[in-house]
């Protein structure tokens, strides 16, 4: 039986107070906590503009292929129609990413990885694939049929998996649980949907257009309710089994992250392209009424059931800031009371707006970085007492706590406010800084 790693030691408080790192606020660059860049191609400019610049080609490429396919007014149809859930789901993801919440950056590079690069992907692997198989079995029904079942699942799952995979490699820092691996995975799998919405609508405009069909009974008004109205959670939902995967191959202990770092994301896949195949075979083999009916009995259920398990890991985030964070409140480093509002959605929230009343915009603002950094402080101690911590824990525990420290003096009393007005502890007013100070006014 394997023993569970002791908690790190903490650092002392009152020897801190005096070390003069403490009393310099940090250069705008380091405001925020940026980890060691990782051995493999240190160099960030180059790694951005290789990636930027092939998403742009393939965003070209991509913009040739859906125009020549469905025309001009079928791309711009298709496109005005496809852009309207593509707000929702990313505002859904992202709220769901609110704890611990990760940089935009990364969810931009995933649906910019999904539209652009999975997308392209997607339609040359595909369209070879479906043209060998007819050719070989000379029947393009059949091919169509396979390619839809088979082949599509596999070839738009994996292109999709590769920026979760990417993140989860060269971002490692910050991808350090379930939920991250959820929103990852729906903001890659929105961007691949919005493309292929494009595609699909554009068509469906295209054909109505040579038929003169118009309104409710034409082939865009179907195609709409299917995929906008119906299913605009398909692709998501098969793309975060993947995340899942890759998230709880992140929570291992080091010691057996090798096995789990490559059986629990392919697992995912595995699932991710068995979803998929069943969503396509569904309308492929067994007809609008089979398309329903795994619709009703399985997809809904299947949607409701993650989203659960989604919602489910936020609860866990915020209990593990409730249980980690006490222990930095008695060493000295925060108030009694900052634990609770801080493991608190709400009192977090009514934290930010009192700094911004009594102090302005600025406090408002120090404030949520303070909230930052001390769920990114908890979870990183989490990680350290499951032994899944790497070898600079000490120096990033350190960084964390200098930042902290540069914004106490007004987020100390903002979230003792929100403490007792939530009533998760009663803090005797009034709620001033620790300093008896406004760091704010002019």
């Amino acid at each position: 039986m394997s023993q569970v790693p002791p908690h790190p030691v903490l650092p002392a408080c009152e020897q801190q107070h005096v070390d003069a790192t403490l009393t310099e606020v940090p250069a705008p660059a380091r405001r925020r906590y940026k980890p060691r860049a990782s051995k493999l191609w240190r160099s960030r400019a180059l790694r951005a503009g290789v990636m930027i610049t092939l998403l742009a080609l393939c965003g070209l490429v991509i913009l040739v292929l859906v125009r020549e396919q469905t025309g001009t007014h079928g791309f711009l149809v298709g496109l005005g129609l496809a852009t309207l859930p593509v707000p929702l789901l990313l505002a859904a993801f992202r709220w769901l990413d609110r704890v611990e919440p990760g940089p935009w950056r990364n969810l931009l590079f995933a649906f910019a990885w999904g539209a652009c690069a999975a997308a392209l992907i997607a339609i040359i692997a595909n369209t070879f694939a479906t043209r060998w198989i007819a050719t070989a079995t000379a029947d393009p029904a059949s091919a169509d049929t396979l390619g839809a079942t088979v082949i599509a699942p596999v070839v738009e799952e994996s292109a999709k998996a590769a920026a979760i995979m990417m993140i989860f490699v060269f971002r490692r820092r910050d991808f350090t649980g379930i939920v991250d691996g959820v929103v990852i995975a729906g903001f890659t799998a929105t961007g691949f949907a919005f493309t292929e919405n494009i595609l699909y609508l554009g068509n469906a405009f295209g054909e109505d257009q040579a038929m003169g069909a118009s309104g409710l009974a034409s082939v865009t008004a179907a195609t709409f309710f299917v995929r906008i109205v119906m299913s605009p959670f398909a692709h998501p939902l098969f793309t975060v089994l993947t995340g899942i995967g890759f998230g709880v191959a992140a929570l291992g202990a080091r010691r057996r992250r090798r096995l789990r770092r490559t059986a629990l994301p392919m697992l995912g896949l595995a699932l991710a392209m068995g979803m998929h195949a069943l969503w396509n075979g569904s309308a492929s083999l067994l007809g609008p009424w089979g398309f329903y009916a795994v619709y009703g009995a399985f997809m809904v259920p299947a949607f409701g059931l993650l989203t659960w398990l989604t919602i489910w890991t936020r609860q866990r985030e915020l209990r593990t800031i409730s249980d980690e964070l006490p222990a930095y409140a008695a060493a000295g480093w925060m108030s009694a009371a900052e634990p609770s509002a801080l493991s608190s959605m709400r009192a977090r929230a009514m934290a930010r707006d009192f700094a911004r009343r009594m102090y302005g915009p600025a406090a408002g603002h120090a404030v949520s970085e303070y909230e930052a950094f001390a769920t990114s402080l908890a979870f990183l101690r989490h990680r350290a007492h499951r032994g899944a911590a790497g070898p600079d824990f000490v120096e990033r525990e350190q960084e964390l706590l200098h930042h902290l420290w540069q914004r106490r003096a007004v987020a100390g009393p903002s979230l003792a406010y929100a403490a007792e007005a939530t009533g998760r502890i009663r803090v005797p007013p009034p709620y001033r800084n620790y300093d008896g100070y406004n760091p704010y006014r002019s």
